[in-house]
């Protein structure tokens, strides 16, 4: 039976996790709190005290943690219990100068190493219906393909190692600027004395409609935010995003204002609530 080790099983890890088992394959999970990757457990998969038990004997090392130097410092400290014949299927985002480090390390090690970031949060996740983005040597696509069916609807692969990660980066630009445009339109209503509802129901159906907007937007209006994806770690995205851009050209204005007002929110103390809590940011 094909063995994977699942190394971060937060928002995003552990119903991954879940779907692997669901696929029939064999789960080894570990993280940092143990408490979040014991629910697994009782699913069937082998909850480990270590990153090195967990990867001892596996087919595939699939990490996602919460950023670059994160997943090195967790992967270097179990580098050597990794089999030579492993893949290491790296799915967290961590922007395009973090792959590139740890693709050198696995390099280093004589490791396959997969870049393979992921379009979705917690309930697409929780789904199986994420878009897997795949980069890497073209001979691992067929062998990665049990596990990437198991927790995407879908998997792109879109060329050399880093690849993914890039296009990552792209359309975390659009998810970005998206919630913040749907926070400042919510925010100019509620300033100007117009119903924000009236907004979503203005371009419901339209050329203009996003569903994302109606997600994020309700979210706003109603103050409640349930979490499928963390205002931090958004921010840390969008960092990403900003840094990728280097010297300002593009000029990522969007993502700019999407990042102030994130780290606003974060001030306030919203930063473990949904990314759509930018909107106190807007005020």
């Amino acid at each position: 039976m094909t063995t994977v080790a699942v190394l971060g099983t937060g928002i995003m890890g552990r119903p991954m996790a879940a779907n692997l088992l669901g696929a029939g394959l064999s789960v080894r999970a570990w993280n940092r709190t143990r408490v979040k990757a014991e629910p697994l457990g009782e699913q069937g998969a082998q909850v480990c005290d270590s990153a090195a038990e967990a990867v001892r004997g596996a087919d595939f090392v699939l990490t996602m943690l919460s950023d670059g130097p994160t997943v090195h410092e967790v992967v270097s400290g179990a580098l050597g219990e990794i089999p030579a014949d492993a893949v290491w299927v790296q799915m967290s985002t961590v922007g395009d100068e973090w792959t590139g480090k740890l693709a050198a390390l696995a390099g280093k090690a004589g490791l396959a190493f997969v870049d393979a970031p992921v379009l979705g949060t917690k309930q697409p996740a929780e789904q199986g219906k994420l878009v897997v983005l795949g980069a890497g040597p073209d001979k691992l696509r067929e062998r990665c393909a049990p596990v990437f069916d198991a927790v995407g609807g879908r998997t792109i692969w879109v060329g050399e190692t880093g690849a993914a990660s890039r296009l990552k980066l792209v359309a975390n630009a659009w998810v970005l600027a998206l919630t913040n445009a749907t926070a400042e339109s919510v925010a100019l209503a509620e300033t100007l004395g117009v119903d924000p509802k009236l907004f979503l129901e203005s371009i419901k159906g339209g050329a203009l409609d996003v569903p994302y907007a109606h997600l994020k937007g309700g979210a706003m209006i109603s103050g409640e935010y349930p979490l499928a994806f963390p205002a931090k770690h958004a921010a840390k995205d969008a960092r990403l995003v900003l840094g990728a851009a280097g010297d300002g050209h593009p000029d990522l204005g969007a993502a700019r204002a999407a990042l102030a007002h994130l780290e606003k929110a974060i001030e306030q103390g919203h930063g473990d609530e949904d990314m759509a809590a930018l909107y106190y940011g807007t005020r």
